[in-house]
């Protein structure tokens, strides 16, 4: 069998590191043709060094002369800038890529593997929460499969095999209810990063672990969920389970439902889209009922965790209001993380962010750049105007 050729958009990251741990434990069945970093030049190259890859991109074009220095003589080729990741995107030596860019930056690699033809394990939701329409518009104009990595839409997509999609009631995704789960806002007035960053069960970036705290990132699931999987707005629930056990649920027309179950372990998704339709043996840690007396559920509090309502009407209203929504959120958790801006104040300026930027029914994907520009341009002044 030949090896199956995996680009990584995002190496340096949570699921890079990760998706590189599952390539190393597979050296018969994956090799690595491209690894991408933004900033971590170092990790990159320490990557680079032990996985040999054809190419890496080094997306800070100012750290592109400490990249080539160390490889260039090995053999490994070495770009920088945003332009190259979006051109390597497009190499038709590449099996598949692994989406794992964080935020709005994955949309423009992503865009260009699928216009290759090349088959996409997407790990970056935002790419279809901006540009969701479009994005699987080109996905089945070009017949690429798109193979969710996300532990809930994985779990979604693993519930749907072998099931007529005319038969699909709704799906159920999971939430853990992060760290603050039953707190009130005289509780969440005071938090600082280090409480948020403290998730009871997942091992994430920093970013995706604020989305979890402030529910923003179940909203943002959704918005994924619907274009992935063609759904209506009404036909997908959220619902509190903290042991993250069961990742999702599909409920069918006859009342019967597939949970997804196994330990949080994100590698677990990122196996499953790297070799699919196969399934890999693997040595993880298994799930025992003998260490679950019980698993919880409850329906999320939208009046205290507001992103989640937010997401839920910018699903429903569509348009470009998800992709102004997640420019907000963008640049409110990276001043969340730097102090410059309370808990509850992320909540705030993304909805001042929403109401200032104009509607627009069926933008272009040139919209939706200018709507995301705009929007981070709008939150960030009124993240400078904040005094905490």
């Amino acid at each position: 069998m030949n090896k199956r050729k995996i680009a990584i958009f995002g190496s340096t990251g949570s699921i890079g590191i990760q998706a590189l741990e599952v390539i190393a434990a597979h050296p018969d069945r994956f090799s690595v043709e491209v690894l991408t970093a933004q900033q971590n030049a170092d990790l990159l190259i320490e990557q680079a060094l032990k996985f040999k890859p054809n190419a890496v991109v080094i997306g800070s074009e100012e750290k592109y002369k400490q990249v080539k220095d160390v490889l260039f003589d090995k053999g490994i080729k070495v770009f920088a800038g945003a332009k190259a990741m979006v051109e390597v995107a497009s190499w038709s030596s590449i099996d598949m890529v692994l989406a794992a860019i964080m935020g709005f930056a994955g949309l423009a690699p992503t865009l260009s593997a699928i216009e290759q033809g090349t088959p996409v394990a997407l790990a970056n939701k935002e790419t279809l929460v901006v540009a969701g329409d479009i994005v699987m518009a080109t996905a089945r104009r070009k017949n690429v499969p798109v193979i969710p990595v996300d532990s809930e839409h994985s779990a979604i997509f693993q519930c749907l095999v072998g099931e007529p999609f005319s038969k699909v009631e709704k799906v159920i995704l999971t939430a853990s209810g992060g760290p603050f789960l039953g707190k009130k806002p005289n509780f969440l007035i005071n938090v600082k990063k280090d409480h948020a960053l403290q998730h009871p069960n997942w091992r994430m970036g920093a970013k995706i672990t604020i989305d979890c705290a402030t529910l923003m990132n179940k909203g943002l699931e959704m918005i994924e969920a619907r274009w992935m999987f063609g759904l209506h707005p009404e036909n997908i629930e959220v619902v509190i389970h903290p042991q993250s056990i069961i990742h999702s649920m599909v409920q069918f027309v006859d009342g019967s439902l597939k949970a997804q179950m196994g330990l949080p372990d994100m590698k677990l998704p990122i196996q499953y889209a790297l070799g699919y339709p196969d399934r890999l043996a693997n040595d993880f840690p298994r799930f025992s009922f003998r260490n679950y007396s019980s698993l919880t559920f409850e329906q999320p509090d939208t009046k205290t965790f507001r992103n989640l309502a937010i997401a839920i009407d910018a699903m429903h209203k569509g348009g470009n209001t998800a992709c102004v929504m997640n420019a907000a959120n963008e640049e409110v958790v990276h001043a969340f993380l730097r102090n410059r801006i309370g808990f509850l104040q992320m909540t705030e300026v993304i909805e001042e962010t929403i109401a200032k930027i104009p509607f627009i029914e069926a933008p272009t994907l040139h919209d939706y750049y200018e709507c995301d520009q705009a929007a981070r341009e709008h939150a960030a002044t009124l993240i400078n105007a904040i005094v905490i």
